[in-house]
């Protein structure tokens, strides 16, 4: 029998291998497909079918027999399209990889220490973070308020999904938004299948609000990488991404204030800026103009 080890690698390849065709773009199969993969190969079933799926869907690499057989530029990834069904397909963005050269932006950690001290793992202590230090409010400029942690639920054509938290937002203007966020530690990687069932999600609970997934990683153990999406012509794509290093408030320097400062005054509209107190089309506006519409 196979060692438990590369147990479900030789469960997944049997499958995949079994039902591909020659340039598929597409593999169905179904969660029972493991008994009979398991009867073939003479290996112990394990107790836990859905692990074997969720492992390769969020945490490991598929066998290389699988990944070579994705034409360049694409990866297979394992998508849900049912109770206990799947698919593997493919896709120019399996996994979602923060950008190294992006710069931080220092923020004020108003993580209790009690939270900091107890908390239990990465994943968790990263939303505790989150919302203690209103990252969501900020990263997106809305609002937002917890509405639920570890949502699970079932959606049409998919099945079961489930979001790390879950937030509600409202803007200046009124609109109302639901922010499903996905998080990971350091030593998991986001992958966009998340993504696409956090946009799913919105779609079945949400329908009246605006959907805007979010993702976070930590980074660093105070460098969170948050990321936020939309959906286009390409399929899911990322909308914006920012890196937010938490620091005690005498870490926060006049230097650092004086940049983000600067960096606000220059998102203003200049047609914005030429509306107050009949600012003309060629007339300089003044540093102390600029503060005004801070």
């Amino acid at each position: 029998m196979a060692k438990a080890g590369n147990r479900y690698s030789k469960l997944i390849e049997y499958i995949f291998l079994e039902n591909y065709r020659s340039e598929a773009q597409e593999v169905n199969f179904r969660r029972e497909d493991l008994v009979s993969a398991a009867k073939e190969l003479d290996i112990a079933l394990p107790k836990n079918l859905g692990d074997v799926i969720y492992s390769f869907r969020y945490r490991t690499a598929l066998p290389e027999s699988i990944r070579e057989l994705a034409p360049d530029g694409l990866e297979w990834v394992i998508r849900s399209v049912g109770q206990a069904k799947y698919k593997f397909s493919l896709t120019a963005m399996p996994h979602i990889v923060p950008n190294s050269l992006l710069a931080e932006i220092k923020i004020p950690d108003a993580t209790p220490g009690i939270i900091t001290r107890y908390a239990l793992n990465d994943e968790q202590a990263l939303l505790a973070k989150i919302r203690y230090n209103r990252l969501i409010d900020i990263f997106t400029g809305v609002t937002c308020y917890s509405l639920q942690n570890h949502l699970r639920t079932t959606v049409p054509d998919m099945g079961q999904v489930e979001t790390d938290e879950v937030y509600i937002g409202v803007n200046k203007h009124g609109a109302q938004y639901v922010f499903p966020v996905q998080a990971k530690g350091r030593s998991d990687q986001l992958g966009i299948i998340q993504v696409e069932q956090d946009f799913a999600l919105c779609a079945a609970k949400f329908p009246q609000l605006v959907c805007r997934p979010v993702a976070a990683q930590f980074m660093e153990d105070n460098l969170i990488a948050l990321f936020i999406f939309e959906t286009g012509e390409k399929g899911v794509v990322i909308n914006e991404e920012k890196h937010y290093r938490l620091v005690s408030p005498e870490e926060m320097t006049d230097e650092d204030l004086d940049k983000y400062r600067k960096e606000t005054v220059e998102t203003i509209p200049r047609k914005r800026l030429r509306s107050i107190e009949g600012i003309g089309e060629d007339q300089e506006v003044s540093g102390q103009e600029h503060d005004k519409y801070l």
